[in-house]
This record gives structure tokens, sequence and C-alpha cells, in this order.
């Protein structure tokens, strides 16, 4: 800097040349002055709604009813490829509040309460710290116990109207009316015509599902209505040149096998963005009014786009980017999607997606897609759909959901957008499948997911600590070695099963190694169980009651008849909270329900369980009574398959 200034011989062009520094100084404060102030800054509203997906008339969807945020669209930019991440509520709308993927913090599971980790904050804190009034009306449900306070108001009375002057706001207004519930609610006044349903290819064609499709239509409509309220406020109160309008869904659909699944169906959300012209400078180069983008765009990366329309650099701990405003990153080639415990069912999916393709690893292939989530089966769909596959009248497509799952799945949405023709095995994709694969492997290893940690287990090891930060310690986490293992036993293959013997034989490895090494060897049915039938009978000994559980349910399953007392008792032992904690009563009470007639002999007993106990948090109350109730009288018809 210092050699691009001449030389000023004389004293005058000295100070006339320092008075020019000074006033460009002043000029320079001025203007960083007014860019901090309240009224350069935009307003942020997020009017988000429920339990649905793109059925809306700017999306394309005729059936729709959606006059106001159709509107928006035509004044706004429509995102085509976004996914919410998680297809439920509670992980996706932690995965909002906090910019950081659940399987890295440990709040994947449904309806569960984790530490966020420390020294983090959640978005509305950041941007409060940056002058913004932040409320939320009113829906939260997180699973980040967070640090501090989080909004300025969380409330049904929560509204920027009550900012004080000036200030800048941003608000979030949750409609409900969408939501799963809604759709099953009887009586109902009809609206639109079940008889205009287009069915996708994996529900039964019947009257009760296309009352519940249509159902879901009107109450879509009933969510846009509110966006309209919303909408006319902002424009009542003369600010709608002044804030940036965001409108999307939470997750996918509520309807069974949309909802609480990672296939497009689950995750895919509308989002629609309007920037009025004053920030247009904060849009991207692809924005125009009634415009679309192919960006890719995930829930990890609103809350730094948050950040950057406010004019704040996202934090390097944020796990999303930016896709509008002052630090917009460039567009990314994945997205990627999670599940884990759907209320009482344990699970562990991940997949991924390029905006064509989804890619879908399944970590549990020897459980059945459709398990019975008490929730999910209070849907006319679900039970009229299950029934008819108890009668063996389904076709191939709808038949799925009810038998086992692969270890890996493929789907081309250009030409199966229902995702029911399974392209893994196919040879012609096997560039796709391997480059989703190598994609969805990498993006595990950087956020060191410990989903692959049994969820009590996950627990005692972070010890009252954030799971996040217990995982960045690979010594007490080691990731890799758990990871290899999760991929060899979910494999299903012969040439796994001396390598699974082996490390659950070997007391020096991790638990969670021993863990996946009794799984893998119990989801290859009876080779599996045979052939390491010697280690799974020792690990009924394990210190580690998940791999107690583990153990006992696949010799309960496939081991000798007349060897299987032992570990049932120990499964009964297990199932009572309060002589194990709640995840150790969850996981063996959910074994003994999938064992279905096989733990018939007990079930007289496991109705009579404890159905209350200690917790972590209120939240995980309702799983041991779901499952004990279960066994009055049916058992697990569901899962027999």
């Amino acid at each position: 800097m210092r050699n691009s200034i001449p030389f000023l011989g004389s004293q005058p062009a000295r100070w006339m040349f320092l008075s020019i520094v000074a006033m460009s100084a002043v000029t320079a404060a001025i203007t960083t002055a007014r860019a901090a102030e309240p009224a350069s800054r935009p307003n942020i509203l997020w009017i988000t709604s429920e339990d649905h997906g793109p059925h809306l008339g700017c999306y394309g969807d005729r059936f729709a009813t959606t006059p106001h945020v159709d509107a928006l669209a035509k004044r706004g930019l429509r995102y085509r490829h976004v996914w919410s991440n998680a297809p439920v509520c509670a992980p996706a709308r932690t995965t909002l509040i906090s910019g950081l993927y659940p399987p890295s913090t440990g709040a994947e599971h449904m309806r569960s309460m984790v530490p966020m980790p420390a020294g983090l904050k959640m978005y509305p804190q950041l941007l409060r710290d940056a002058g913004y009034y932040c409320t939320n009306n009113a829906k939260e449900d997180y699973n980040l116990a967070p640090r501090g306070k989080v909004w300025n108001e969380s409330s049904r009375q929560a509204h920027w109207k009550n900012r004080p002057a000036d200030q800048p706001f941003m608000a979030v207004f949750n409609s409900e009316k969408s939501h799963e519930s809604r759709i099953r609610s009887r009586p109902h006044k009809a609206v639109h015509d079940p008889a205009g349903v287009r069915v996708p290819a994996y529900h039964p064609d019947t009257p009760e599902v296309r009352q519940d499709w249509a159902q879901y239509y009107d109450q879509v409509s009933a969510a846009d209505a509110d966006a309209g309220v919303r909408l006319a406020e902002l424009a009542e109160a003369g600010l709608a040149d002044d804030t940036i309008v965001f409108y999307f869904a939470d997750h996918g659909s509520g309807m069974p096998r949309n909802k609480r699944w990672l296939y497009d169906s689950g995750l895919h959300v509308p989002l629609v963005v309007h920037i009025p012209e004053k920030f247009r400078h904060l849009a991207p180069a692809d924005y125009r009014p009634g415009g679309t983008t192919d960006r890719l765009v995930s829930f990890v990366d609103f809350a730094p786009t948050l950040l950057s329309l406010a004019g704040v650099r996202p934090p390097e701990w944020l796990q999303g980017e930016a896709f509008l405003g002052e630090f917009a990153a460039p567009p990314r080639s994945h997205v990627f999607g999670f599940r884990g415990r759907m209320d009482e069912r344990y699970d562990l999916l991940r997949s991924v997606t390029d905006g064509r393709f989804v890619y879908i690893r399944n970590y549990a292939p020897h459980r059945i897609y459709g398990q019975h989530v008490s929730y999910m089966f209070q849907t006319p769909t679900t039970r009229v759909w299950h029934q008819r596959h108890v009668d063996g009248t389904l076709n191939a497509a709808q038949e799925i959901f009810w038998n086992r799952k692969p270890f890996e799945e493929l789907y081309d949405l250009s030409t199966d957008p229902d995702e029911v023709r399974n392209l893994a095995a196919d040879d012609r994709h096997r560039e796709t499948r391997d480059r989703l694969r190598q994609a969805l492997d990498t993006w595990e290893r950087q956020i060191r997911d410990v989903g692959f940690l049994p969820e009590g287990e996950m627990h005692r090891r972070a010890a009252g600590r954030s799971p996040y930060d217990m995982a960045r310690d690979n010594q007490g986490f080691p990731f890799d070695r758990i990871f290899d293992t999760a991929q060899q036993a979910s494999r299903l293959d012969a040439a796994s099963i001396p390598v699974l013997r082996q490390r659950l034989a070997d007391q020096q490895e991790d638990s969670a190694v021993r863990y996946w090494a009794a799984l893998g060897l119990a989801m290859r049915g009876a080779a599996g169980v045979a052939a390491g039938e010697k280690e799974l009978r020792a690990a009924l000994d394990d210190p580690s009651p998940d791999v107690r559980i583990v153990a006992a349910e696949g010799l309960a399953r496939h081991g000798p008849a007349a060897e299987r007392a032992a570990p049932l008792t120990l499964l009964e032992k297990h199932s009572e909270w309060g002589a194990h904690d709640v995840f150790t009563s969850i996981a063996a009470l959910h074994a003994l329900d999938d064992l279905g007639s096989l733990a018939e002999p007990l079930w007289p007993r496991l109705v009579a369980l404890p159905t209350k106990g200690t917790a972590p948090h209120a939240r995980y109350g309702d799983y041991v009574p779901r499952l004990i109730e279960r066994f009055k009288g049916h058992g697990s018809s569901e899962e027999k398959k």
C-alpha cells in the first residue's frame, strides 16, 4: 500500500493529500455505520407449514388449491430441489434451529433431547447478537436443549409487531393445519374430490386411501390460507418492501411412506423466496420474479443463509452453506437425509440426492420398512394398506413396504417419481450408484455420525456432555472402526462373517464395534447365527446391554429351538423400565415385539411391566408404554414377514 502513494514534495500537497485521506476515512465510517443501521438490513419472515411436500399449484400440481403461495411464487423464486434432511418434524426442526446435522449432534431420534454443543449458538441467538428481534409463533419441537435465551419471544402471542421501533426482525409463523393428524380427523367436510386424486404407485387404490389423499389436499389449502393472512398482515403494515419472505414446509406429506421415510416423497419440500427490489443485491444471479432454480438446498443451509442475509458471516462450525445474501456459497452437488428412531421404533438409514437420483443406505436391513409405529397406524391408509398385505392382495410395488429392506437403494426421479424401482443392482447405473455411495460415506465421516452408537450407549458415553462434543474425541468415539464394522454388518455378504466374529469376540474392541458385529451376524439370519453362535452366546454376558440385547434377539430367532429360553429370559429382564434405563427397555421390548410369536410365552408378563420410569427427558415417556401395549393379545403380526 505504501508503494502505491506518489511522492508529495510540497507541504501544501501533503496537507491536501492528508485531508483527502481523512475525508475518505470519514465517508467510509459513515457508510459503514449506515450499513449497520437497522433500516439497511432486511426484515425476514418465515411462513412455515407442516407435513406437506410440493403439492402446490405453483409446483405444477393441478389438483392443489393454493392461491396465496402461488401468488407469492409469481413475485419470487421457486426452488425445485429442497430437502428437509429429516422426514419428520422434531429432527427436521432441530436441523433448522442449529445449522448442524442431527446425526452429528445426537439429535436425530424422534422426540429425543440432548445438549446443544458447548460454545455454539442457535440461529436466533446469532441474529439477536447482530441486532435482530427474533420471534417464533409458536412450535419449537427441537431435540437440542438450548444454552441461554433463544428467542425474544416464542409463544402464540409472539409477533414482529412487538419489536422496538425500527429494529429489524426475523419472525417465524407456523401453520399446523396440514399436519398428519389433520389428514385422519373425522368428521371432515370434503373440498377436493377423492375421485381426482393421483394415488402413488406404492399405495393401494382404495376409497380410504383416496379420502386421506383428498383430505390432505384440503389441509394444504388451509395452510395456504394461513400464509395469506401473514402476507396480508405484512402488506397492511407497509413492510412488504422491507421484508424477505420464505415459505416452506417442515418435511414431506404426512401420508404413510412419505413422512418418516428417506425417499424424495418424505424429504422434498416446497421453498418459495421473495426478495423485494431494494434488497435484490442479496438475491442469487438466477433470481427472477416468477422464476425457478435447480440449486440444491437443504435445511442445514437455512441458518447460514439467514446470517448471510443479515450481513453476518456464518461461523465456520455451521455445517450448511448460505444460498442467499452477501456470503452465499457456490452451489452444492449433493444434499443428504437421515432417519433414526421413529417414536418407539429403532432404525438407521442415510440418503443422498444429486437432484435426479436418490441413493439410500439401510444399516438395519433386517427390519421391514413398515414397522409398527403407533401414531402412523392411526391413519386409515396405513391400516387398509397393511390389511391388504395380510390378505395377499397387493401388487409388487405396494407390497415392498411390508418387507425387509435391501442394504442399498437407488431411484431415478426422472423416470420413477414414486421411487418403486430400485436400480442399485442394475449395472447400467453402477457409476451413479458408486458416486452417490461415496458421497454419502464421505459426508458421514465428515460429520462424525454418532447415529452409529445405540441411543443408550450415546447417552452413557456423553455423560451429560453434548454427543457432538463427545464425538470430537477419537479415543472415546473411534468413528472409523465403528463405521467400518457397520458397513460390513449391513452388507449381508458371507465374506464379512469371519471379521464380524473376530470383532465380537474381542473384548478390547469398542462396545459399539461389538454391537455392530453382533448385529451383523444376527441380520444374516440362520446362516449368520449358526456361523457365529459361539460368539453370540458369549455376548449374552457382554458388559454392554446393547450388545447383549442384539445377541439375544439373534439367538432367540435363529438359534436352536431347544436353547431359546436363555436369550428370551435375558430380553424379558432387560425390558423392565426401572431395572434398566429407558433406552435399554425400549431396545429389549422392540426385539421381543419383532420376535412375534416366538416370544408369545412372555406376553402375559410383558403387559404387566412398569409403564413409567426415569428418563433423561419427558419426551421419552411414551415409547415403553406403546411397546408394552403391543403384547396385549396380538403381538407383532406386522413384523412376521
